[in-house]
């Protein structure tokens, strides 16, 4: 069976290996020469063409994505001309638009921040009175990894977005959403076939620095009965919206015990990379199962503890592959994985996982081989 992943980054790269266990053939449209899954690479092109689509499309069984940014009229072409897409257009159009996502999760009942669409500094103003004066503004499109969101505490901290918005042909609103007084934020991850076996990972804690998840800790510590509590949330919201693949549901835990819905992810996930050394199936694997329609792999933890951090920036005067012998002298139990990319401040160019018995020694072995790419 053939597999073309749609977008060149780290997360089709990560996709390779397993594809060849599994036995597939895998192929990827990259956006340029060169790209993290450049070994897979089969053509090169702009996703936002549909003919260029449609010619790399022509000779695969299914078409999945390592962003969710095709636009939709390619995508409507991809499905007119009978390939399979997973996940398809109805599903990827509540993951690419922040307002629609909202919308979506209010229509299902799922717990989600207080939220308003504002057009204008006179709503945005409005919104910031009902609500302490300060709240978090989001572009409804294109934003990831802290990019395309802001605190803001006055209207017109927003007024080049809405100044974009009011120059923008198809006009539009931005996302304002009430400042959650959370304790952490988590991570739920679950994957869903097209015949409806879906399967929930354990629910993970996130740490944000600047925006970018930094860091993972796989189970959530001290998580309790939230556990099934996001697990069910989860497979919920991808049957209601018939996700196809890995879904990641990004929360809030708050500091009356309760998870709001912040973000979703129709893809594998920075959440999950710590799944590749830490539980049975990991999730590349179980995305490329899920979109095939392959009986779902086991999600269970492979140790009590996983723990992933992300090599953001990467080293300064050395290359990645010369750092490598120190961390893997720092941390011999820790697992390196990069992603081809040239270091620069703030990119996200590779991860380091660590599992086992005690989270405190786990915890040491990750930061360990991570701070030699420091």
């Amino acid at each position: 069976m053939r597999v073309g992943v749609i977008g060149g980054g780290q997360l089709a790269r990560m996709m390779i290996a397993p594809a060849e266990e599994l036995g597939l053939e895998i192929r990827v449209l990259a956006e340029e020469p060169g790209m993290s899954a450049a070994l897979a690479a089969t053509a090169t092109g702009d996703y936002r063409d549909l003919d260029t689509v449609l010619a790399f499309a022509r000779d695969v069984d299914v078409i999945t994505f390592d962003h969710e940014h095709v636009p939709q009229d390619v995508l409507a072409g991809l499905v007119s001309a009978g390939i399979a897409v997973h996940p398809g257009p109805e599903a990827l159009a509540i993951a690419q638009d922040k307002l629609v996502m909202r919308e979506t999760m209010a229509r299902i009942g799922a717990p989600q921040p207080d939220w308003a669409a504002v057009r204008d500094a006179d709503e945005l103003a409005a919104f910031l009175e009902a609500h302490g004066g300060r709240a978090v503004v989001k572009t409804a499109r294109g934003g990831y990894d802290g990019k395309g969101v802001r605190v803001v505490n006055a209207a017109h901290e927003a007024d080049d977005w809405f100044t974009a918005l009011a120059e923008d042909a198809n006009g539009g609103a931005l996302l304002a959403e009430e400042m959650v007084d959370f304790t952490r934020e988590l991570a739920q991850q679950v994957a869903r076939r097209p015949s409806g076996q879906a399967l929930a990972y354990p629910v993970v804690q996130t740490v944000q620095r600047d925006g970018v998840c930094a860091e993972v800790t796989a189970p959530a510590p001290g998580i309790g009965g939230l556990a099934e509590e996001a697990a069910d949330l989860g497979l919920r919201i991808a049957e209601e919206l018939g996700v196809t693949g890995m879904l990641a549901v990004e929360l809030f835990e708050t500091a009356d015990g309760r998870i709001l819905v912040n973000e979703l992810a129709m893809r594998p996930h920075n959440s999950g990379h710590w799944t590749q050394d830490g539980a049975v199936t990991s999730q590349f694997e179980q995305h490329l199962r899920a979109v095939l329609d392959l009986p779902l792999g086991d999600p269970s933890p492979r140790a009590a503890h996983a723990v992933m951090i992300n090599i953001l920036g990467g080293p300064e005067g050395a290359t990645m592959a010369e750092r490598f012998a120190a961390a893997l002298a720092a941390a011999p139990d820790a697992k390196v994985h990069t992603y081809g990319k040239a270091p620069r401040p703030g990119r996200k160019v590779g991860h380091v996982n660590a599992a086992g018995p005690e989270l405190d020694a786990v915890l040491a072995s990750a930061r360990a081989a991570a701070a030699a790419f420091d």
